[in-house]
């Protein structure tokens, strides 16, 4: 594995994931490679199915809730409350899933995540629904998140091994975001027809395609995996494997301030979209969907790439800030709705390349607790900037806050990709190739030789 800072290069494969001889590099292939493996192919059909049905309760639960309170706080309070569990408990569901078998993990997990959107959906079919239960349901989906997040990232590697990892890793990021295509639109009929209890209700049901494809995948085909034995510390040994590798921690830190202030578009949009642009829940649907629509790209194009580079990360957080700056300054509902498209798509770009960089570095035996860590700054951030940014929406309002996210994330990149090329003694080389400007990172060492063309 490499332990160097990889801040321009890619990411070792882990030599315990495969035999010696086999070559387990990352390498450009079919978009759709990953869906020859059936095990993997169950595994992507029964998400297609629950993401529909996650995006509908996503967008019903906002509206539910500015409905009920008229507030973009009590929006944030909500997405906080469903993302606090893995701020609180993250590294130790983290432990327990490189302790457990990952697919009877998930089917525990699963069927808790039904059983409490069933119930929200009585709650409100019958007319009795309040605030607070939206907030004890959001917390309940979170607990369950807490040990299904990594269980799920963790346990692609078992369905694929890691010559597809990279391929599988951005088609479940497509796959989760073609749902946004599906879901919203479908969120936003059923609430402006029946109401938010039937997305609910949809979103319930939806978990019976996952759970019955892990009943029927074949489990002596899945890529055995040492798991971590039972043992003191596990956790600080967690900790202090990724603190002592730049290649993990610092991307870990960059999507940390991404996910805290500039991913929280469940306040941002729905302010946009009955805030600023006074236009309801249909435009609310309609941002979510044209953000799915570059996500979706995002993630295939991140598919067809054999690498998951470091420097890219930077770049595509770079823009990502800058992207939601130009979208807060925006006039009018369609110009701010188009910039939705490369929104999803830098936004994706960060996502698939640093769960995939990250995965790519990490021992098996040590990978759940990496993905834990890994999930809990990047979701568990919500609690805390989802309430900040919710109270600068109301009180400074909707482009304000936008742009306020949109300004940290780029200022992180911006830091941290100097941070990336200090430890990895490389500079900033400026130049010219064949008749065009090229900005890089070169070794530091190699600057006459790659000195600007005159």
């Amino acid at each position: 594995m490499s332990s160097g800072p990889g801040a321009a290069s890619v990411p070792a494969p882990d030599p315990h994931d495969s035999p010696p001889t086999s070559d387990t590099r990352p390498r450009k292939s079919s978009m759709f490679s990953s869906l020859k493996v059936r095990n993997y192919r169950l595994f992507f059909m029964g998400q297609v199915v629950s993401n529909i049905g996650t995006w509908m309760q996503r967008i019903a639960q906002d509206w539910l809730v500015l409905s009920l309170t008229g507030s973009s706080a009590a929006v944030g309070i909500t997405t906080a409350l469903q993302f606090l569990p893995m701020l609180l408990f993250g590294l130790y569901g983290g432990v327990l899933v490189d302790r457990l078998r990952k697919r009877p993990t998930l089917l525990v997990t699963q069927s808790a995540m039904a059983l409490t959107a069933l119930a929200l959906a009585a709650a409100v079919l019958t007319g009795h629904v309040q605030v607070w239960h939206v907030y004890v349901a959001a917390f309940a989906v979170g607990l369950a998140t807490v040990v299904d997040n990594p269980a799920r990232q963790s346990f692609v590697s078992e369905l694929v091994g890691p010559r597809q990892l990279q391929n599988a890793v951005s088609l479940n990021s497509a796959n989760f975001q073609s749902a946004r295509l599906v879901g919203p639109a479908v969120a936003g009929i059923l609430i402006t027809g029946v109401g938010t209890g039937y997305a609910f209700l949809f979103n319930g049901l939806s978990f019976i395609a996952p759970l019955t494809g892990l009943l029927l995948m074949r489990a002596r085909e899945l890529h055995v995996v040492e798991r971590a034995p039972r043992g003191k510390g596990q956790l600080r040994e967690g900790v202090r494997y990724v603190t002592g590798r730049p290649e993990l921690i610092w991307p870990i830190v960059l999507v940390g301030f991404v996910g805290t202030f500039a991913f929280n578009f469940p306040v941002y949009l729905s302010a946009f979209a009955d805030d600023v642009f006074h236009a309801g829940a249909g435009a609310y649907s309609m941002f979510n969907t044209l953000m799915a629509v570059g996500s979706v790209a995002g993630a295939l194009l991140a598919a067809r790439r054999g690498t998951a580079r470091l420097r890219l990360l930077i770049a595509a957080a770079l823009v990502f800030g800058a992207l939601e700056i130009v979208a807060a300054t925006t006039p009018t509902l369609w110009l701010f709705a188009l910039l939705m498209v490369p929104l999803g798509l830098f936004g994706m770009t960060v996502n698939v390349t640093t769960n995939t960089s990250i995965q790519m570095s990490t021992d098996p035996a040590m990978r759940g607790r990496v993905m834990a860590l890994y999930m809990m700054v990047f979701l568990g951030g919500s609690p805390v900037g989802a309430p900040i940014v919710g109270w600068i929406t109301d009180t400074y309002g909707a482009r304000v806050g936008l742009a306020a996210g949109g300004a940290v994330a780029a200022l992180a990149a911006a830091v941290i990709g100097l941070v990336l090329a200090r430890v990895g003694n490389l500079r900033l080389s400026v130049g010219w190739h064949r008749g065009h400007p090229r900005v890089r990172f070169v070794p530091r060492e190699h600057r006459e030789e790659l000195a600007p063309a005159a």
